[in-house]
């Protein structure tokens, strides 16, 4: 190697440490954007769900149809539900998705809105998520979301409005 090639590379892998510095940096930089609008113990709630009066939820549009819960966090809504004499459902079984793309804020949308399909939004009217985390597989970076479903009615029986008009259009069609 000359000593002009030595210089040379030098310089070109200079230049590559600091673009790659300045790449890891705007990547955190995603990344923390991406924790500040969802994490573990974000709730969305549904547009149309029916809460109890004087139950103020500060809430941000997030997906079509859906809202993410700012504040009170999930004891604080449930505790607030429970004084009012509702109740705040929350189902065991864990629902994950996968979106692939870089860390940023579309691709978590786009891992939440499946999660969404998975949980059928049409029997459950909230989500708190359990886990979010960046990943890779074969080099392809994906975000992995997980997420509880959640309900708010005023029924301390899951449903309970569903069967009743169940049972009223039993009752009709007898």
């Amino acid at each position: 190697m000359t000593a002009i090639s030595v210089i040379k590379y030098k310089q070109t892998a200079g230049r590559d440490a600091v673009s790659a510095a300045f790449l890891s940096a705007i990547m955190k930089e995603e990344v923390k954007l991406m924790a500040e609008k969802i994490n573990a113990g974000t709730i969305l709630i549904k547009d149309s769900t029916l809460l109890p009066e004087g139950l103020q939820l500060e809430s941000d549009p997030y997906l079509k149809g859906w809202r993410l819960v700012k504040s009170p966090g999930s004891a604080a809504i449930d505790r607030k539900l429970s004084e009012a004499g509702w109740t705040f459902f929350y189902m065991a079984n864990e629902v994950d998705a996968r979106a692939f793309g870089s860390e940023s804020e579309k691709t978590t949308q786009r891992a939440v809105k499946k999660v969404i399909a998975k949980i059928k939004a049409d029997t459950f009217n909230c989500v708190e998520i359990s886990r979010v985390a960046a990943k890779g597989f074969l080099g392809l970076p994906y975000v992995s979301v997980a997420a509880h479903p959640r309900h708010i009615q005023e029924s301390m029986f899951l449903f309970h409005e569903r069967l009743a008009e169940w049972d009223r259009a039993g009752l009709a069609a007898v």
